[in-house]
This record gives structure tokens, C-alpha cells and sequence, in this order.
């Protein structure tokens, strides 16, 4: 007996000595699960009525804002009215309308912003961020500017421009330490962040809509200075955002894959082991949505595409398609998503119209749709443009 019993501790010996010794397969993440929801959400307080868009509607994100006084902020406007598209986003960046405490708003570019998109009927998307160095030097720990600073410029800006700015992302990506002043993701922080500007801007303007900031797709932690955007997005929810933003933002960006691949195929990937390298991962934040109670609102997909950068010393050739293939991609994305995700699906804004000061260097180059090209010169279309002008809206 005392045999048999020393003979079972040494086999167990063994056996962990072996799992411990055993590699981890390459490219191996252990994805960080999202909290579990709610099981009875609380009731969400809606401050003001919930605005709906058709189910889709067309945009993409333009670089107007140093072009608006000459004539590449026409030509790339003109350029989103012949696509056929409704929307036009663009970031006004805090930073270059107050560069001091205290100083008068300079209005110049972002009236010529405006007015490049009300001379040719198109609804604007304004990206808030970008805050100057003033604001992020005096920002409370944790956060990347004062609640109270943000919430002037929210409220200034939609003050000026009540009626003539259709909607407004607040921030983009906090769930990227580089776009959290360099500090760990904070989704309670952002709620500090999201709530005053709400309320200012519906103060100024209660018919603008209010879209939260598309998160980046990752399934990566502490590891990679981010926070997965599942987990972002309900703690978000737990910290009482439901009630300040009238449409969800998400990123939405395809990698490798078709528009039509589920999760659950890279979830089941060897390589990739994830659901966040798909289109269709925006289903499972509708997914989120509901069990916390929101089922209300539409997502606005704030930014969605694929890179075409096959170059071989490039870090995204291996998930980057071709230029045929982004095309395609494209068309059959809007194409599916106004198959199966009506009516919650909102606005569908598309990355870009190409900044004209781009060169391949830049990792938004080979995600643009055109490419740059100088002042004055003529458009240069790739065969995204081409397919997205001739897609049925």
C-alpha cells in the first residue's frame, strides 16, 4: 500500500513537471475574458430623446482642416459628396483653436470645415480630442485633461456651431494608453470625461447627437498599454455612461479577413485565437449592449476598413489585404451590415479620404481608399473609391 501511494505522488511529480516545461504554441495570448454583464441591468434615465438613423448611413473620415483655404479641402469634400455618402468626419482638435488658458477660440478652420460640408450637403461627424498641452499639463491624475476644461470646449464649440454639427465622437480609442495622456486605460475616467461634455453639449445644441469613442479591437491588456475593448466598454456601463452618449462608437476594422467571417472562426483560429480580428466583432458589442440593458441605441461604427500594406518589412503585412480585396471587402461590409444588422446599426464612417502630407510611412496610407496628392492636383482613386461610388445606398 505505502508503495502504491509514493509510486501516485511521484506520477503526479511528473505530470507537473511536464506542463510546466510544455511551450505555449506560437503567437499564443491568453485572451482576457470580459466581465460578466449584469444579470438584471439597471434602467437607464435617457436625459434627452434617442436619435435613429437609417439603418445604414454613409460616411468617411476627410483631413480638411489645414486645406480649408485652398483648394484640396474642396477637391477631398467633393470628393465624399461623389461617393455617393452623407457623412463627412473629421477631428477638431482642441489644441488649434486654444493654444493658451484663457484665449478666444480661433474659429477660422473649423468654420471652413463646416461650410465645406454645408456647401455640399453633407452631415458632419466632429472627432473631439486632441487636447492642447495647457490642458493635459494641469489634468488630474488619471486623466488626460480636467472634466471641467473639456466640458468649455464641448459646450463652446457646440454653442457656435448649434444646428450645423450633426453628431460628436467623444475622444477616440481611451482604451489605448497612447491616447490616454500615456497612462493605463481608465473606463470610469473616461465617464468623467464623457458625461460634462455631454451634458454641454446637449445644453448648447439637445438635437446633436452624442456618439461614446470607437474603441480599438483588442483582446491585449497591460502588456500592450490597452485595455480589451469588451472589457473597456462594460466597465464603462458600470461606471453610469448609458445615460450620456445616444449612440455607441465602435472600430471596426476587418484584418485578414472577409466582412463575413464570424468571431467564432478566429475565436477557434490556432493563430489567431481571438474574436477581435473580424468585421463582425461589432456583434458581439451589440451582444454587450443588450445584456446591459441598451438595446435602445444604434452603434455608430467610427472608423472601419482594411490596410493594404503588403510590404514585407511592414509590422501589418501580415494581416493587410490587397487593394482589389479592400474593395470588395468594403462593399460587402456595408452590404452585410444592412442585411443583418438593421435597424441597430447606425452611421457607417469608412477610413479615408488620404491627408495630402501622407507618405507610405504613414500606417494610415495603406488604409485610405484615394491617395495623396498636392494642393490643386487632381484626385488620385484607388479601386475602393471606385467600388463604394457604384455600391447601392
Amino acid at each position: 500500500m505505502r508503495l502504491s501511494i509514493q509510486i501516485g505522488w511521484w506520477a503526479l511529480l511528473v505530470a507537473l513537471l511536464i506542463a510546466c516545461v510544455t511551450p505555449t504554441p506560437p503567437h499564443s495570448l491568453t485572451p482576457t475574458p470580459p466581465p460578466p454583464p449584469p444579470l438584471t441591468p439597471t434602467p437607464i434615465t435617457r436625459l434627452y430623446p434617442l436619435p435613429q438613423l437609417a439603418s445604414p448611413e454613409y460616411g468617411i473620415q476627410t483631413f480638411l482642416w489645414w486645406h480649408v483655404d485652398n483648394k484640396t479641402g474642396g477637391r477631398d469634400a467633393d470628393l465624399v459628396r461623389d461617393l455617393g455618402f452623407g457623412w463627412i468626419k473629421q477631428e477638431i482638435p482642441w489644441a488649434e483653436m486654444m493654444h493658451s488658458r484663457g484665449d478666444q477660440y480661433d474659429w477660422f478652420r473649423s468654420e471652413g470645415v463646416v461650410k465645406l460640408a454645408e456647401e455640399r450637403g453633407l452631415k458632419l461627424l466632429a472627432r473631439l480630442g486632441a487636447p492642447p498641452g495647457w490642458a493635459s499639463a494641469e489634468a488630474p491624475p488619471g486623466l488626460p485633461v480636467a472634466p471641467d476644461d473639456f466640458a468649455d470646449f464641448c459646450g463652446a464649440l457646440a454653442e457656435h456651431f448649434a444646428g450645423r454639427i450633426a453628431a460628436y465622437e467623444v475622444w477616440n480609442e481611451p482604451n489605448l494608453a497612447r491616447e490616454w495622456n500615456g497612462q493605463m486605460p481608465d473606463p470610469a475616467g473616461y465617464v468623467q470625461l464623457l458625461k460634462p461634455c455631454y451634458l454641454a453639449i446637449k445644453q448648447a445644441d439637445p438635437n446633436a447627437i452624442i456618439i461614446s469613442a470607437g474603441l480599438a479591437t483588442t483582446d491585449c491588456g497591460v502588456e500592450c498599454a490597452s485595455m480589451p475593448d469588451m472589457e473597456f466598454y462594460q466597465r464603462m456601463y458600470e461606471a453610469g455612461a448609458a445615460p450620456y452618449f445616444d449612440m455607441l462608437g465602435a472600430h471596426a476594422p476587418g484584418y485578414m479577413n472577409a466582412p463575413e467571417v464570424s468571431p467564432d472562426e478566429t475565436q477557434a483560429d490556432e493563430f489567431l485565437q481571438s474574436r477581435v480580428w473580424t468585421f463582425r466583432h461589432v456583434e458581439d458589442v451589440r451582444a454587450l449592449m443588450v445584456a446591459n440593458g441598451d438595446e435602445d441605441k444604434q452603434i455608430a461604427i467610427t472608423e472601419m476598413g482594411w490596410t493594404s500594406d503588403l510590404r514585407p518589412d511592414s509590422p501589418y503585412a501580415w494581416h493587410a489585404v490587397t487593394e482589389a480585396h479592400k474593395a470588395e471587402y468594403l462593399v460587402r461590409a456595408y452590404q452585410y451590415a444592412q442585411a443583418n444588422w438593421s435597424p441597430w446599426i447606425g452611421l457607417m464612417s469608412a477610413i479615408y479620404i488620404a491627408d495630402p502630407e501622407w507618405t507610405e510611412a504613414d500606417e494610415q496610407y495603406w488604409w485610405a481608399i484615394t491617395r495623396p496628392t498636392a494642393p490643386g492636383e487632381p484626385a488620385d482613386v484607388l479601386p475602393a473609391y471606385t467600388a463604394l461610388q457604384r455600391m447601392e445606398k
